[in-house]
């Protein structure tokens, strides 16, 4: 199988990279490379893989040819980044992925698979929603991904399976690690301050998944039988668990005190409780990792200090970061010279 992984550099798609790899997939990794194409630069040195320098808005039908399926991950990731740029969140997630879908079935793609999110629910108005619920997205990133899902699963037919995974907030590590995920910052703050800061009282819910089993997740989509998949949306996680309940099981897993702050208020409103059994159901998935095995992992990750925190694991900063290098750039090109 020959597989595009777009958003191969983020930290989802380079773990989804390795995966397929594992499998003796050829792996053609499309991405912007906003974090630094060296952070995969072992998938780079793998002769199976070919990195593609390339944003979604500007793929083309023959960026496609001969490719057997696409597993579309590139968005600018996450709530408070999609609301730090409204206008090109939508361009970049919505239409964007929209893009990628249509040139993937022009050029003959057969299976296509969309990265989207639970955070369409919002705020749930009940616990233990599926695919049929309702979704109430709040944030301009949850309605890009709504907006993306709505725009591919209609291109379904005529040779062409197109997939949705609406995928539970990840944690544990990766190449393109992220300290801005609530396990992953919790154990960082741990680790770093003997503290873990709990947001909103901690009541609110989250499903959750091991980076690992989310993109396990897309391996069993392509392995599966496309009647089983087609058209199909599907929730992805392991379980569903209260913020300072993820907290509890931090501190629990850290050899020294923790400290526990619980914060009132939170600006981050998602409130969301749901239902994996359909993918567990259709496609015998079963997630493989727990909570606590992510906080160790992280954990003997700084330790060693085989990770450590720095401007490209917090995305929203990252992202602001590069729009204000652009912005002292502009300000001082003269007649398109720097110097």
């Amino acid at each position: 199988m020959k597989v595009m992984v777009t958003g191969v550099g983020g930290y989802i798609g380079s773990t989804l990279a390795e995966l397929l790899l594992q499998q003796g997939a050829e792996v053609v990794g499309l991405d912007r490379f906003f974090f630094g194409i060296d952070k995969i630069h072992d998938l780079v040195a793998n002769p199976g893989f070919t990195p593609l320098r390339k944003d979604v808005r500007d793929v083309e039908t023959s960026d496609f040819e001969g490719l057997d399926a696409v597993c579309d991950l590139a968005a600018l990731s996450n709530d408070p980044s999609g609301d730090l740029d409204p206008e090109t969140t939508v361009a970049v997630n919505h239409k964007g992925r929209e893009r990628v879908a249509q040139k993937a079935k022009e050029a003959g793609v057969k299976r296509y698979i969309l990265a989207s999110s639970c955070s369409v629910y919002g705020q749930g108005k009940t616990t233990n929603l599926d695919e049929t619920s309702e979704p109430h997205p709040i944030t301009t990133y949850a309605k890009a991904n709504l907006a993306a899902e709505r725009s591919v699963l209609p291109l379904t037919g005529a040779g062409f399976t197109a997939t949705v995974l609406r995928q539970a907030t990840v944690y544990g590590l990766s190449r393109r690690m992220r300290f801005d995920l609530a396990i992953n910052l919790m154990t960082l703050n741990a680790v770093e301050k003997a503290k873990i800061f709990v947001l909103g009282g901690g009541r609110q819910w989250r499903p959750i998944v091991h980076v690992r089993d989310t993109a396990r997740a897309f391996l069993a989509v392509l392995n599966a039988d496309p009647c089983q998949v087609s058209g199909e949306t599907f929730n992805v996680g392991q379980q569903n668990t209260q913020i300072l309940s993820l907290a509890y099981i931090v501190r629990e897993n850290i050899p020294f005190p923790i400290e526990l702050q619980v914060v009132p208020d939170d600006p981050d409103k998602r409130d969301y409780n749901v239902s994996f059994d359909k993918f567990a159901a259709r496609l015998s998935y079963r997630p493989q990792q727990t909570p606590a095995d992510g906080v160790r992992e992280i954990y003997e990750a700084l330790k060693h200090g085989t990770i450590s925190p720095d401007p490209t694991t917090y995305t929203v900063s990252w992202y602001r970061k590069i729009n204000e290098a652009q912005r002292l750039l502009d300000s001082v090109m003269l007649n398109g010279r720097l110097l």
